[in-house]
């Protein structure tokens, strides 16, 4: 018996782990994308001025938090029974957690920005 089987031998899914996994460097994902645009788009920014003594950083992370909940909803749905590649949904969120990053570094922002 190995770490993905039950008692009796039968596959357990992994789909709600990966949905977990996918959902959280999506979110890691816009957050960058939110972010970086925020900054760079002043009508935007404004948009996202949710609460005044922080900024567009009040929408950004509301937004974020949103539509990671969101994804998280629908593919834990979709993926409930399924058994994914959970090699494949570890590269696509460490990527988009990459881009997250990179995307709220004030260096790298700032250089893509042109200032």
């Amino acid at each position: 018996m190995t770490a993905s089987q039950n008692q009796n031998g039968a596959a357990i899914p992994n789909g709600p782990g990966a949905a977990a996994i996918l959902a959280g460097g999506i979110g890691c994902g816009v957050m960058g994308l939110m972010a970086f645009s925020a900054d760079a788009s002043g009508a935007l920014g404004k948009a996202m001025n949710f609460y005044n003594p922080t900024g567009s950083l009040s929408g950004v992370t509301t937004v974020t938090i949103v539509v990671w909940l969101v994804v998280w909803f629908f593919l834990g749905r979709a993926w409930a029974n399924k058994t994914i590649d959970i090699g494949k949904v570890n590269l696509v969120s460490f990527a988009l957690l990459a881009v997250g990053f990179l995307l709220t570094f004030p260096p790298f922002m700032d250089l893509l920005q042109g200032k």
